[in-house]
This record gives C-alpha cells, sequence and structure tokens, in this order.
C-alpha cells in the first residue's frame, strides 16, 4: 500500500512539471508593432515574445484585450497575471506592481496628418493633442504643458486607445498625438500621418506581473536572460522593427 502510494505521489509531481500551467495575459492591442490583432489573432512583437517566454517557463497563454489604463487593476484584482503592453518602467507603477527587467527602449514621438504643415510646435500652440489614458504620453503631456500652462487641460484630449485617437486626427479632430516612438514610426509607415518630432525621454518597458508573484517573474526574467543569449530576441527585433 505505501509503495502504491509512493508511486502516486511521483506521477503526481511528475505530472506538475509535464502539464504547462495556464497563465493569463492583458495587453491593450492597439499598439503596433507590438501588440495588435490580425484576422482575430493576438499579434505584435510583446505577444510573441510572451509565446517564446511560455516555451521556455513552460507555460500556456490565454490573452485578453483591455484599456491599457486598466492592465494594473486587473492585475492587482487578480483577472491577470501578467500584462504584456509595451508598459514603461516607472517608479510610481513599481510601487504597485513588479517589472521583469527592461526588454526595450523607446521616446516619445509627436505625430500629425501626412498633409499638415504643422511641427513639433504643435504642442505649443494650445491646439488639441491626443494620447492614449494612463501612458507615458499623457503623463508627459499632463506634467509638461498642461501643468505648466502651454496647454489648456480642456485640450488634452484622453482615448482608451490609440485607434479612436487615431481616427480623430484623420478626421480633423484633433491636431497631434504624442505616442510612444516606435508605434509613432509604424503608423506613420501604415496611415497618413507623419512624425514630426521626437520627445527624448529613455523609458524602457517591462513584463509586468502582481506585486510579489516572485515565482512567475524569475521564469519572466530567466527566459528573458535565455531569449537575448540565443539571439531570437534578435530575430524578434528583425521581425517587427
Amino acid at each position: 500500500m505505501r509503495l502504491i502510494r509512493f508511486f502516486t505521489l511521483c506521477l503526481l509531481i511528475l505530472a506538475a512539471f509535464v502539464f504547462a500551467k495556464t497563465i493569463t495575459v492583458g495587453t491593450s492591442a492597439d499598439f503596433p508593432p507590438f501588440e495588435y490583432i490580425e484576422n482575430g489573432q493576438f499579434v505584435g512583437f510583446d505577444m510573441d515574445l510572451m509565446r517564446e517566454i511560455a516555451k521556455l517557463a513552460n507555460l500556456e497563454l490565454k490573452f485578453v484585450d483591455m484599456s491599457f489604463d486598466s492592465l494594473i487593476p486587473a492585475l492587482r484584482a487578480g483577472q491577470i497575471d501578467v500584462a504584456a503592453a509595451a508598459m514603461t518602467i516607472t517608479d510610481e507603477r513599481r510601487q504597485v506592481v513588479d517589472f521583469s527587467k527592461p526588454y526595450w527602449t523607446a521616446d516619445q514621438s509627436i505625430i500629425v496628418k501626412a498633409d499638415s504643415d504643422l511641427t513639433i510646435t504643435v504642442l505649443f500652440q494650445k491646439g488639441k493633442i491626443g494620447v492614449q489614458t494612463g501612458t507615458t504620453g499623457d503623463l508627459w503631456c499632463t506634467d509638461n504643458l498642461v501643468g505648466k500652462g502651454l496647454l489648456p487641460e480642456k485640450n488634452l484630449k484622453r482615448y482608451d486607445t490609440f485607434v479612436l485617437a487615431l481616427s480623430d486626427l484623420l478626421n480633423g479632430n484633433i491636431d497631434a498625438i504624442v505616442l510612444d516612438s516606435p508605434v509613432g514610426n509604424r503608423f506613420a509607415a501604415v496611415k497618413p500621418v507623419k512624425v514630426v518630432g521626437v520627445i527624448v525621454t529613455g523609458e524602457q518597458y517591462g513584463i509586468v506581473v502582481k506585486k510579489g508573484n516572485k515565482e512567475l517573474l524569475d521564469k519572466i526574467n530567466s527566459a528573458l536572460e535565455v531569449l537575448i543569449e540565443t539571439g531570437k530576441m534578435a530575430e524578434l527585433i528583425d521581425k517587427y522593427f
């Protein structure tokens, strides 16, 4: 009887290693080339990066789409296990969630319609500036434009997604959008918009987990190291950038 119990216990332990654990990954899929939806599938640099991490960490992934500013509350509430959404590592966010090692560096770009005569000075002309709620672009404009009296609060238009902001820009409802530089470059390559300036912020992106989830964070960090060392990270960069 004891021998049977021993083998049963061994099988249970083995099963824990063989069967991958499913984790829920939250993202804001309006941020190409990092995360977007194509043919009903989650695609982009961050999405592929999470898939490569999952292979190394023996994880199964379930992706869910939500507004960017809902990601951290969802993590804290246990609704998602990971946020993978080109999220900038900041001291304020570190107080409530844990970040992986940085995997990307970016600045902020200003984009306008392709046929516009506006330049970077659009930020100081009291026009209408679009940002995505809760992003670094939102925080920068709030602190450096609205906070310093250079832009009326009512002229800073906040959107749940950049798709909505881009639509308003193309329809002439706002004058410019402030957003992360890789995404600004992507929009400029595929939409009738152009980049007219860059705000150097030197931001670093990290993958995010609930505060104190050291086990999952260690798996993510270890996988990131392997992806960098083996050249897989470079392959993903070449694919999307």
